[in-house]
C-alpha cells in the first residue's frame, strides 16, 4: 500500500534542471555543491534563493 504524502510534499512545486555543457554543466553544479557545503544550506537552497532574486530584480524592471 502506498504511504500517504504529508502536506509539504503535497504543496510541494517541483522544478528539474538541466545545465547544458555549453553553460557549464557538470562544473557549474560542482561549485554549487562546494558553495552549499561552506554556507551549510543545500544546493535546492541555493537555487531557490537565486530564482527568487532573479525574479525581484526582473519584476522591477518590468515594472
Amino acid at each position: 500500500m502506498p504511504r500517504a504524502k504529508s502536506t509539504a510534499a503535497k504543496n510541494t512545486a517541483k522544478l528539474s534542471l538541466y545545465i547544458p555543457p555549453s553553460k557549464g554543466g557538470a562544473e557549474v553544479l560542482a561549485k554549487l555543491r562546494k558553495l552549499a557545503q561552506a554556507k551549510d544550506r543545500s544546493v535546492n537552497y541555493l537555487v531557490v534563493e537565486a530564482i527568487l532574486q532573479y525574479l525581484k530584480r526582473e519584476e522591477k524592471k518590468a515594472g
